[in-house]
């Protein structure tokens, strides 16, 4: 059953209640609606509402995304891009294979079930790591590379994504199809990603209506995001190059003084959109059968920390003697910070009907982010103060 204005008023008031229980209690603000989504779904009057892949990728990631890209800055990114674009591309497939290669022998799922599910739950998830990091306030460098590479990584995954489906699908492929496959989808997703954006900036350009140029960033955020889909390109990658261009470019068409009022929205979108996605995370978590899967998912939490392991640490001392040195504190924030999400999910529940081991990917998909965000969440404060990262805030 879909969202309704009735399910999403009810939606939004609880996470707003969430949202000043958790600052009293000083819980990441996620975990704290994930659990209120647990406790929801075990009412006897609960809202019917699916977490479907057409929900999370029309609803919620176009706008979490422009917002999360909107607000990087390309003066600091540019600084630390050989980095992030290492860890996003790099990490990922090793994080991957490690991941693909574990769950085939450990777990003794198929290759092409490891390989798929490998892919999927690779990528760190934006809306998990910086709806966590924003709410910590983390400053400085390390919330830059978490952040960023969280986005970045996030559409390498979607990318290889598509290509482990057509591994799937018993399509040839070689390493040309490949190849060539990887340049369209990229390239095609950066042009689709650059168009939406120019026009927008073009049609802001001509009017000083704060109103107006809200509008106009809404429609390049989930336009650039749909007209990729439409190509079957990535809509994220889009998404995530269209934030960047108006983000950065956009002083040229948006007014200094209304560009107050376009941040100030899209800081409530990214609210309303996360409040959704983590409430509805909470309720799916609570009506996943477990029972059968947990050897499998217990392997796969310990897997997949692994792999993560190794797409920070050994990438990592590629930069250890230039002036781009990852501290070692910040490579541990790196690694238990790289939090799974809405994404994940979105892509296990977005497999194929027919497809041979897909209800074992997507229940152990469930697992790995339960752990990720209770675990993990719960204890990346911790972490971070301990590390020195947050050495103003009081607890």
């Amino acid at each position: 059953m879909g969202l309704s204005i009735e399910r999403i008023e009810i939606l939004l008031l609880i996470a707003a209640v969430v949202a000043m229980l958790a600052r009293r209690l000083h819980v990441p603000y996620s975990v704290g609606l994930v659990f209120a989504g647990i406790a929801l779904a075990l009412l006897p009057f609960s809202p019917n509402i699916a977490l479907t892949k057409q929900l999370v990728f029309t609803a919620f990631l176009p706008p979490l995304i422009f917002e999360a890209a909107f607000q990087l800055r390309w003066r600091e990114l540019r600084k630390d891009l050989p980095v992030i674009l290492t860890l996003a591309t790099v990490g990922v497939v090793l994080s991957a294979a490690a991941t693909a290669i574990g769950m085939h022998y450990l777990a003794q799922w198929t290759w092409i079930s490891a390989i798929v599910f490998g892919v999927l739950i690779a990528a760190t998830d934006p809306v998990s790591v910086i709806a966590t990091f924003k709410d910590l306030k983390v400053p400085g460098r390390v919330r830059l590379l978490v952040e960023a590479e969280s986005l970045f990584n996030d559409a390498t995954a979607a990318v290889a994504f598509t290509i482990a489906l057509i591994l799937a699908s018993g399509q040839g492929i070689g390493v040309i199809g490949i190849s060539k496959t990887l340049v369209i989808m990229i390239a095609g997703s950066i042009v689709c990603g650059a168009v939406v954006a120019a026009v927008a900036l073009l049609l802001t350009g001509a009017t000083d209506d704060h109103l107006v140029e809200i509008t106009f960033t809404t429609v390049a955020a989930f336009g650039s995001f749909l007209l990729a889909e439409h190509f079957h390109l990535s809509g994220v990658l889009a998404t995530l190059t269209a934030g960047l261009i108006i983000g950065n470019v956009g002083h040229l068409a948006i007014a200094a003084e209304t560009r107050e009022a376009v941040e100030g929205f899209w800081e409530y979108a990214a609210f309303v959109a996360n409040s959704l996605i983590f409430l509805l995370i909470g309720m799916r978590l609570a009506n996943q059968d477990y029972e059968l899967m947990l050897l499998p998912a217990l392997i796969a939490i310990v897997i997949v920390t692994l792999g993560r392991a190794l797409a920070i640490y050994p990438l990592s001392l590629l930069f250890a003697r230039s002036k781009l040195r990852i501290k070692s504190q910040h490579q541990h924030v790196l690694f238990w910070g790289g939090l799974r999400g809405a994404l994940a999910l979105a892509l296990a529940l977005g497999l194929p009907p027919d497809m041979q081991g897909r209800e074992a990917i997507i229940t152990v998909a469930f697992a790995v982010v339960a752990f990720s965000i209770f675990v993990q969440g719960l204890t990346i404060k911790p972490l971070l103060r301990r590390l020195g990262e947050l050495p103003d805030q009081k607890t």
